[in-house]
């Protein structure tokens, strides 16, 4: 199966290009992004060797679905998709944090409860908890957006003091963090499913904050399985989930947590395929359509030909 593991295109009046772990990203004229979501898959802050097909539209398309119907809450950066795999929309100045919101104590968050942590990011965890137990009220947990390497847990008291983002802002932020969660989490419960964890990025362009970037993803987010959930939680089980955990527990299981010396396992077709089987089901699963296989035969001059005619109309 064809792949997009890496973008060279050169656009009309382009200006930039940023290679991220996940996309390739074309500025244009100064003006608008043309953001390639590529097949590639990190994990750890580690790209993997391998791409994964249909991946980077399974992403693209639904991020650019709760784009849409989030755009009632806060205004986002995007203006066309007009390609599976590729979204375009305005610059913003992006903000050095990202905004992450937990429902529930699982991830990372469980990761550190276990190791005997009681603060994270500033906010007290009670006592008793079990890994995947719903927490009292949903709780923010930025982190700082690395450029290179890995993203660090920060508080907000230390992202005020450092001058991060302004209190103003930061307020914002908040607001728009808990209200797209609430209305993510009411989406997830009409497919059965409940949203764990998420995080969401902003900018700001002409004085205003927008959304940018991809939400409610599985490279984003994490799901349960509504049904059973309660059941599991008693017997002490593990939830059944909807994420990219399972690509970080076969690592694990692998030996590899992206640390120094550490070797990534290898990728066979059959990985591969199961991991792009896995993406296809959780596009389907979390927004209750059906996945329509994109043309892979000539995938990037496709993709090239779809974003020299979307910017022609700009």
């Amino acid at each position: 199966m064809a792949s997009i593991k890496e973008t060279h295109f050169n656009f009309p009046k382009q200006t930039a290009f940023y290679k991220g772990k996940v996309r390739d990203v074309y500025t244009i004229d100064n003006k608008y992004l043309a953001m390639v979501v590529t097949d590639r898959i990190s994990a750890f802050d580690v790209v993997l060797p391998e791409a994964i097909p249909y991946k980077g539209q399974v992403l693209n398309q639904i991020a650019a679905k709760f784009l849409l119907d989030t755009a009632d809450i806060v205004p986002n950066w995007v203006i066309t998709v007009p390609d599976p795999s590729v979204t375009i929309g305005r610059i913003c100045e992006p903000f050095k944090v990202e905004m992450v919101i937990r429902g529930y104590l699982a991830g990372h968050a469980a990761r550190e409860y276990s190791a005997g942590k009681r603060l994270l990011c500033g906010e007290k965890l009670a006592e008793g908890l079990r890994e995947n137990d719903k927490l009292p009220e949903p709780i923010i947990t930025p982190t700082t957006k690395a450029s290179v390497g890995h993203d660090e847990d920060i508080s907000k008291a230390d992202i005020l003091a450092k001058g991060i983002v302004s209190a103003e802002d930061y307020a914002q932020l908040e607001n728009y963090t808990r209200a797209l969660y609430e209305r993510g989490t009411e989406i997830a419960a009409r497919q059965g499913l409940i949203l764990v964890d998420t995080k969401y990025e902003f900018g700001k362009a002409d004085g205003e904050i927008f959304l940018i970037d991809e939400i409610h993803t599985p490279d984003s987010s994490r799901y349960f399985y509504q049904e059973g959930y309660d059941d599991r939680q008693l017997r002490g089980e593990p939830q059944k989930q909807l994420s990219k955990e399972f690509v970080r527990r076969w690592l694990i299981e692998n030996g590899f947590q992206g640390k120094d010396g550490q070797i990534i396992p290898e990728m066979t077709p059959e990985i591969v395929n199961s991991i792009s089987e896995r993406y296809i089901e959780l596009f389907e699963q979390i927004t209750g359509e059906n996945f329509v296989k994109s043309d892979n035969a000539d995938v990037l001059k496709r993709v090239e030909a779809a974003i020299n005619k979307a910017l022609s109309n700009l």
